[in-house]
């Protein structure tokens, strides 16, 4: 497979007889380009605006086109403090929810977020909501320090809870949920995007499940962001109110881990944390890497605040999953070797031979399932205690990091 340059005769040769169609694909990704650009155009590529979090582009981009599925339940939403709440609404109305009101007490989100979905009324207080009999779940992307103390207060009152991650940032937080939640059996679930919200990671999911590439031996995860400091809030710079670079950002690449490999315990190997080039934010953190162990595989993570400028994207996310068969790469958001950079394609080499799949026709199957969760009670977006492990990894990773002396500024 060619990796540098965009040779079209040798890939087509290659490609003969697979899935990939390169006319097709061209088309396609076009499109997919064009859409990136109008970021609240579908909740795929609002969950790949990692780096936007309240820019008034995002937030007064037009409301996406959703073809919901008939309305099953009531939901509300506590907290838009950033803009991966968009995503959310938009998998819960795909899969099924009726959205009914929405707090949240900075003035500045909420005139943006009314207008996008004119259907929920606007609040005066959490109360209100956490009140209101008709509701069952309750969405929040509010600070990560306060999403889980919501959390309990969500389940307290007898509602499910959807959180953007991460969804709980200390270990004390995690110990609170866990009880709350055996006590009340209600559902605390962690929107983890770059699976839940990513077409090509929902292709490599089934690819995986249906044994083309054999047992899974390893994942690699690499979480690469755009830092672009004008359109951080001042809670983005401190640690402490997002608990960390692993914590934060490693929490997607634990819950692919677990996923991908079927791991149900894990520890963590090693860990490391620093801020290397950030020196005008000392409580900041811009790189962490983690090696874990599974009882079913292995995963290396590692996450940075140092994609540039002219990439194009937030950042070039990719997953490679290694089996005994054979292996898959996903490339999430962009692809730097092809002349449009679509992202959403998924490569893969086993004993059959190579496959590139264009995955953005693919059904996002999230929102449905997590609906079919709240009514019937069940786990299987995501079971309760995968939810918990993905973050308690994430928050030992963080916990014992080493600190890297390395400093470029």
């Amino acid at each position: 497979m060619v990796r540098f340059g965009y040779q079209p005769k040798k890939i087509n040769k290659i490609m003969k007889g697979s899935e990939f169609n390169r006319r097709k694909f061209i088309k396609g990704s076009a499109a997919v380009a064009g859409m990136t650009l109008l970021s609240g155009l579908s909740a795929e590529t609002a969950a790949a605006y990692e780096h936007l979090p309240n820019e008034t582009t995002f937030w007064e981009a037009p409301t996406p086109v959703i073809k919901p599925i008939a309305p099953r339940i009531k939901f509300s939403v506590i907290g838009i403090n950033h803009s991966h709440i968009n995503a959310m609404v938009d998998a819960v109305i795909r899969g099924g929810g009726e959205f009914v009101s929405f707090y949240a007490k900075e003035p500045e989100l909420t005139g943006p977020f009314a207008r996008r979905y004119p259907q929920a009324k606007l609040m005066t207080s959490e109360a209100a909501i956490l009140e209101d009999p008709a509701i069952q779940v309750v969405l929040s992307s509010i600070t990560p320090l306060e999403r889980a103390p919501l959390g309990i207060r969500v389940m307290k009152h007898g509602k499910d809870y959807l959180v953007d991650k991460p969804g709980i940032i200390t270990l004390d937080q995690l110990a609170e949920v866990r009880k709350v939640q055996k006590e009340t059996k209600r559902i605390y679930d962690i929107m983890y995007s770059e699976r839940f919200e990513n077409k090509g990671t929902v292709k490599a999911g089934n690819l995986v499940q249906a044994g083309e590439i054999g047992k899974v031996i390893q994942t690699i995860g690499i979480g690469p962001h755009q830092v672009n400091p004008k359109t951080r809030p001042a809670w983005f710079w401190d640690k402490k109110y997002y608990g960390g670079i692993i914590c934060d950002i490693g929490s997607h690449q634990f819950d692919q881990f677990l996923f991908f490999t079927g791991s149900t315990s894990a520890q963590v190997v090693s860990s490391q944390v620093g801020n290397v080039n950030h020196p005008n934010y000392p409580n900041f953190e811009d790189f962490g890497d983690v090696v874990v162990r599974g009882d079913k595989g292995m995963g290396y993570v590692r996450n940075d605040w140092f994609t540039p400028d002219g990439l194009g994207s937030w950042g070039d996310g990719r997953l490679t999953i290694l089996g005994t068969e054979g292996y898959i790469e996903v490339r999430k958001n962009i692809d730097i070797g092809l002349p449009d950079k679509a992202g959403n394609h998924v490569y893969m080499a086993n004993n059959k031979g190579v496959q590139v799949f264009d995955t953005n026709k693919e059904v996002l199957p999230f929102g449905e399932m997590f609906v079919n969760d709240i009514v019937n009670r069940t786990g299987t977006a995501m079971t309760q205690e995968h939810c918990f492990l993905a973050t308690e990894i994430a928050l030992k990773a963080q916990h014992n990091a080493q600190v890297i002396p390395l400093k470029l500024s």
